[in-house]
């Protein structure tokens, strides 16, 4: 036998015992750790996330109020609407291609301070507008900020957070999203598109104010060779009596990327991964939907849209809740399943739905000035009908909210190593927002060319794949450190 083979076993055995010694230190480490300023960091940076999801909320209840206006220099017609609901996208892909540069560059805490800006100042240009291209910059500017804290957001808490609670307050960023945007929808029923641009820029005036008094997070922090700071901010966000040099010896230090690190499988294996998430997530229609969620039920001859949406909305805040409490208990892989065979079955019932519902209809030019479909809606659906676009869409909803919503930001901050999740999540954020423009953009004109019908059904099916791909491709990183992640993509036996 060779000599090799015979110490196989040996080395296999050691390695088994320096795991075992590994995660018994790491479990008494994690025994002492006290997590109240962690909280208290999170909480500070989800409130960018918050924002973003004012932001992604807004669209809903202005557009139909910048429609109905009487000054010519602010009314929106079917096309300009489009346009105001889709090019805050455009903003968030050139914010995620930004983002990568900026994090690595200036750090995450002082990026999350940055993102504040150009929310502020947008929602600012969005109050005082007195033309539509005053609107599209707001909205561009907002959108640049949203792609920035979709990237800088996920970081900041998986590089501060320990592994037993990651996954818990990595989730809470989606919640803080939905939240937001249920927030708006309320603020809709209230107030006109101006004053709720008011009440959209203050989430993003106490995050600046907050994050003051936050540390820069450990790992970036001895990435720039800072060990002393990094062991600092460890006390802050663990305790003040915590071994910091045990954790801090823990984290590699790893150097620059290259383009030879690509053949690595440890780097191009979790970008795949990270960009089929982001594509997938994106082509569920979550965006389109959420965008466009109040005339959706226009369209779907529901008596009181606004309402409608509130109550979409708020089914999203509670499955994106309880998706938070169990993401570290079931697993990424097990929610992203449940979401992605949930999403499938709703939308094919939401295109049964509108099959149903497109007979000829005497009053369907009001629903069609509304959202801009030359498809008749036909005559009144059957009584109670209505309430199926209700069931459908709050289904869906409660399905996205559960998995595809918070999950694939949550991995994204989890599988790239030091060195290259700068640019990778760049990547990721990019292709999100890539995506998100092209599904908003093409939603009117798909469902005129494939009727509404079909444009559900296919999402549905692209929902259908993402399962597919979830069994095979995607991996389990529950109660894993980044490193044991890391040597999952690599191939090597984690410890």
């Amino acid at each position: 036998m060779d000599h090799n083979e015979e110490s196989r076993p040996l080395l296999a055995a050691e390695g088994g015992e320096r795991r075992a010694e590994d995660r018994s230190g790491r479990d008494s480490y994690l025994d002492k750790v006290k997590n109240g300023k962690l909280y208290l960091a999170t909480f500070a940076a989800v409130l960018g996330p918050l924002s973003f999801g004012f932001v992604l909320g807004y669209s809903s209840p202005a557009i139909p109020d910048l429609c109905r206006i009487s000054d010519s220099r602010l009314q929106l017609n079917i096309e300009e609407a489009s346009w105001f609901g889709s090019v805050v996208t455009i903003g968030a892909a050139l914010g995620g291609l930004l983002g990568g540069w900026v994090v690595d560059k200036i750090g995450r805490k002082l990026s999350l301070m940055l993102c504040s800006l150009p929310l502020i100042f947008g929602f600012t240009i969005i109050i005082a507008a007195q033309n539509h291209w005053m609107l599209y910059v707001g909205r561009v500017l907002t959108g640049l900020a949203s792609g920035l804290i979709s990237l800088v957001v996920p970081l900041y808490i998986s590089e501060t957070a320990h592994e037993r609670v990651r996954g818990t307050l990595g989730s809470c960023v989606q919640l803080m999203v939905v939240t937001g945007i249920m927030g708006a929808y309320i603020g809709g029923l209230f107030l006109d598109w101006r004053w709720l641009a008011i009440v959209c820029s203050i989430p993003p005036t106490l995050m600046l104010l907050f994050m003051c008094f936050m540390p820069e997070t450990p790992r970036f922090l001895l990435c720039q060779g800072k060990r002393r700071e990094a062991e600092d901010a460890l006390r802050f966000l663990r305790g003040p009596d915590f071994p910091a040099e045990w954790e801090c010896a823990r984290i590699e230090e790893e150097g620059s990327v290259s383009l030879a690190d690509l053949k690595d499988p440890g780097v191009y294996k979790p970008l795949v991964v990270g960009i089929m998430m982001m594509f997938f997530q994106q082509f569920t229609g979550i965006n389109a939907i959420m965008f466009y969620a109040e005339t959706i039920f226009d369209q779907a001859h529901f008596g009181r849209s606004d309402v409608a949406t509130v109550i979409v909305a708020a089914t999203q805040v509670f499955f994106t809740f309880i998706a938070t409490l169990v993401m570290d208990r079931a697993g990424r892989k097990l929610l992203l399943i449940l979401s992605g065979v949930t999403m499938t079955i709703s939308e094919a019932a939401f295109g049964v739905y509108f099959k149903l519902s497109s007979v000829k209809h005497g009053n369907s030019s009001d629903h069609n000035e509304t959202f801009g479909s030359q498809e008749p809606f036909g005559e009144e659906p059957q009584p109670g009908l209505e309430w199926l676009a209700l069931a459908c869409m709050a289904l869906f909803i409660a399905g996205f909210a559960m998995g595809w919503g918070p999950t694939p930001w949550l991995v994204m901050s989890e599988i790239f190593s030091t060195k290259v999740r700068g640019l990778g999540s760049a990547l990721c954020v990019l292709i999100n927002w890539s995506c998100a423009f092209i599904v908003t953009k093409t939603f009117q004109s798909l469902m005129d060319l494939i009727t509404r019908a079909g444009t559900f059904w296919l999402f549905s099916c692209l929902c259908a794949l993402n399962v597919v791909f979830t069994i095979f491709f995607v991996p389990e990183t529950k109660g894993k450190t980044l490193e044991e992640i890391q040597a999952h993509f690599k191939g090597l036996p984690a410890g």
